[in-house]
């Protein structure tokens, strides 16, 4: 029996083996040139600390030794982000040979660092939305350990600035994991202005072309997508998605669709409503309430 058992296994894996033999996508095992996604994560979360030290720097560190840990914190940063963007750029490698893609590389990383305190400037608006924003909240400190809405939007917001330095797939894979958390798929490649709150925030799609304004409120559930995606690879680089304007609150279930649907100020967009038209600034959009029905089962 288990001499049948290992025979037949051996046939399995000379079976699957050669299916690997030939050139399709799906057969590309060169490791060694693919980023790696659990570096990548152990990178958003190093950046958490860094983003927010009071809640997700280690209980062991003393403040007397905050600069130093927080200088190792940064070094390692640097370090593996840099290695990964190396690896990211041979995608869209122009002919740099492997000392200019290292050095365009260190570029970026540093970059992305210097940009450390714009971004927790504008976290910190997001904070502030949220507390505002929702009775719930019992405090500041609440809504940064536990509101998978800023979670989101943190990562979102470093994967963007990732993206607007060119840097292929890892920004993507930053908001794929905070999307595989919390419900909330934010493309990295979207324009968010300050003071962003995601009430709740399962289920919310936000597409790569899309522009918020700022003071913008949104429940679970909204889905901020392209009308069609038939067009394939033809529609890269094209707005597909809306552009929503400054202090619009958009309600659970909603769908805006569409690179011309523009809303706009201070607009309220009611929940389940489906809408690929432009609306003017201080409309209250609404569906019309279903019917509903009655009956008593035990009749």
């Amino acid at each position: 029996m288990a001499q049948k058992i290992n025979t037949e296994i051996s046939e399995i894996v000379d079976s699957i083996l050669a299916d690997y033999e030939d050139d399709r996508i799906v057969n590309k095992i060169d490791i060694n040139n693919q980023p790696d996604k659990k570096a990548i994560i152990d990178i958003i979360e190093k950046l958490l600390k860094i983003l927010f030290p009071g809640y997700y720097s280690d209980k062991v560190y003393k403040i007397y030794s905050l600069r130093n840990n927080m200088a190792a914190t940064i070094e390692d940063v640097i370090y593996h982000l840099k290695k990964q963007i190396v690896i990211v750029l041979k995608y869209s490698n122009d002919g740099e040979d492997e000392e200019t893609l290292e050095e365009h590389a260190q570029h970026i990383a540093l970059e992305l660092m210097r940009k450390i305190p714009d971004i927790r400037k504008v976290l910190e608006t997001d904070v502030q939305a949220a507390y505002d924003g929702d009775p719930a909240a019992a405090s500041k400190d609440e809504v940064i350990y536990s509101y998978p809405g800023l979670y989101a939007i943190a990562v979102y917001r470093v994967a963007h600035e990732l993206c607007l330095l060119k840097v292929p797939m890892i920004p993507r894979i930053m908001t794929e994991h905070a999307h595989s958390i919390t419900g909330i798929d934010i493309h990295p490649g979207a324009t968010i202005g300050k003071y962003f709150f995601i009430d709740h925030g399962t289920g919310i799609v936000i597409g790569e072309t899309t522009v918020i304004g700022e003071h913008v409120k949104m429940y679970q559930g909204v889905t901020l997508g392209g009308l069609s995606t038939r067009g394939g690879q033809s529609l890269s680089g094209v707005k597909r998605h809306p552009t929503i304007g400054n202090n619009v609150t958009i309600y659970s279930g909603a769908s805006i669709l569409g690179g011309e649907t523009v809303i706009g100020d201070d607009v309220t967009v009611g929940g389940n409503t489906f809408i690929v038209n432009s609306v003017e600034n201080g409309t209250r959009v609404s569906a019309k309430m279903q019917e509903l029905k009655f009956s008593n089962h035990k009749a």
